[in-house]
């Protein structure tokens, strides 16, 4: 993969955060909320829910991100959990 692509991915999925950003702000409650899957794939329209504290622990660290299962760049990510509805992945430095 190249080094533009690996941008141009690495800015989709920025942007998806900051949606998610919106969103865990607006719900900031104890109860479970559909973020938007934080993938690399622009048209990617798909929800994962998650409880606040959920999503708090994926930030904790910028470089992990939530998406749906099999949303996964293997050339730019690892699977550091699956939850059942959606995966966990850290960017490799």
């Amino acid at each position: 993969m190249d080094e533009l692509t690996k941008r141009r991915l690495a800015h989709n999925e920025a942007v998806f955060r900051a949606v998610n950003e919106e969103v865990s702000e607006a719900h900031d409650g104890d109860g479970r909320t559909a973020f938007v899957c934080e993938c690399a794939d622009r048209a990617c329209t798909e929800r994962v829910v998650l409880a606040a504290d959920e999503y708090r622990f994926v930030r904790a660290d910028p470089r992990r991100f939530v998406v749906a299962p099999g949303h996964v760049v293997p050339e730019l990510e690892d699977v550091i959990e699956h939850r059942g509805g959606y995966d966990v992945v850290q960017k490799r430095l």
